[in-house]
């Protein structure tokens, strides 16, 4: 592991694709000194075949930026990126490595622009000379055995959700706590487009609930958990396609398909405004957080130092005060709102620069099956 020289600064390029935009920070140790996003024009992205194509065109806007604003490359001493589809893979900070990128280039678990990351963080390390990471991909898997159970021998249940920002919040609250994440049995809502719910003992996530394709409370724009036997109905009932189905599920589920809208802030102004059916929606779907939180705590037999509310939807003083009032004799609630992606991805790069943490190797040798301890 390289650890860098304590006295100076250390400096870190985090990079974060999006599907029409890329995210770039520039940050001295924690201290961010420049954020930007970067938008691209749809009909711009059209002209490339695939998704691979994009990453030269969107590392020459990178760099262009830093360029505009004066970010001397050479200052920098180490890159990370926001993780793509990889093989599932224990949590943590993995050195970007040819396997890695040529599983990404492939698309060989799935295309996403976050594939685009690492790729475009290799390329700019490597005329460096410095390290690039990935932090905490959305393929994180930690699930103990018997999280993986899902009661159909021929579905198996998986860990899809927001790896990057639980862990990094998690972590934050265990040092407020002077303790160590690894120490501490948390559980951790994030709460944006999507919801996902983890439960973290001793530093991996043994149960989260696939916040993708159709588990735990519904959430903006995602139905959640449903009936399974009335999905199976309708999706034979001749009146929808399966592309139409899916977007029920993701896409026009949750609030976008009760209100019309998946912008929080515009439902609870019109709860204020006395709309009574806004009001049980948007509290069935903080009933269905605290109901999921209260599930996790069960995984923890009851062992629970703290809980988490973070993402988008903790900026609701509203919503988070109706999961508080169900949750609240489970553990201290601690709100941390936002997703703060650059700066985790930051945090990331600077525990293994600074030797606090060991980079981890792409893929792992051995299963990311969880043995529960």
């Amino acid at each position: 592991m390289e650890c860098l020289n304590v006295h100076e600064p250390i400096r870190v390029l985090t990079i974060n694709p999006g599907s029409t935009s890329t995210k770039i920070g520039v940050f001295d140790d924690e201290k961010m000194i420049l954020e930007e996003t970067l938008r691209h024009d749809p009909h711009e992205l059209a002209q490339f075949v695939d998704l691979y194509e994009q990453y030269p065109f969107r590392k020459q806007v990178i760099l262009d930026t830093l360029d505009r604003e004066g970010i001397n490359l050479t200052r920098l001493n180490v890159v990370v990126a926001r993780g793509g589809l990889l093989k599932p893979i224990p949590g943590g900070t993995y050195q970007v490595n040819p396997e890695m990128v040529a599983d990404l280039k492939e698309g060989k678990y799935g295309l996403h622009a976050s594939n685009l990351g690492a790729i475009i963080a290799q390329e700019i390390a490597d005329q460096l000379h410095i390290h690039a990471y990935i932090v905490d991909p959305v393929v994180v898997d930690e699930l103990q055995p018997l999280a993986r159970v899902s009661g159909v021998p021929d579905i198996e249940r998986r860990s899809i959700f927001h790896a990057l920002n639980q862990k990094a919040v998690a972590r934050r609250v265990a040092h407020q706590n002077e303790k160590k994440y690894e120490e501490m049995n948390l559980i951790v809502a994030h709460m944006g487009g999507g919801i996902t719910v983890g439960a973290h003992h001793l530093g991996r996530v043994i149960d989260v609930n696939n916040g993708l394709h159709g588990e735990g409370p519904f959430s903006p724009e995602r139905a959640g958990t449903i009936p399974v036997g009335d999905l199976v109905a309708l999706s034979f009932s001749g009146k929808y396609f399966a592309s139409e189905i899916m977007r029920m599920i993701v896409g026009r589920g949750g609030l976008m398909g009760y209100l019309g809208t998946s912008d929080a802030r515009v439902v609870e102004q019109e709860i204020e405004n006395g709309n009574e059916k806004a009001k049980l929606v948007y509290e069935a779907m903080a009933y269905q957080v605290a109901k999921e939180i209260g599930s996790c705590a069960t995984v923890l037999y009851g062992q629970v130092d703290a809980i988490i509310l973070t993402g988008g939807l903790a900026y609701g003083s509203l919503f988070t005060q109706m999961i508080k009032e169900r949750i609240q004799w489970i553990g201290p609630v601690h709100i941390v709102a936002g997703e703060n992606e650059l700066q985790a991805l930051a945090e990331g790069g600077l525990r293994v620069s600074r030797g606090e943490e060991e980079a981890l190797t792409y893929p792992p040798v051995h299963s990311t099956h969880y043995q529960h301890a």
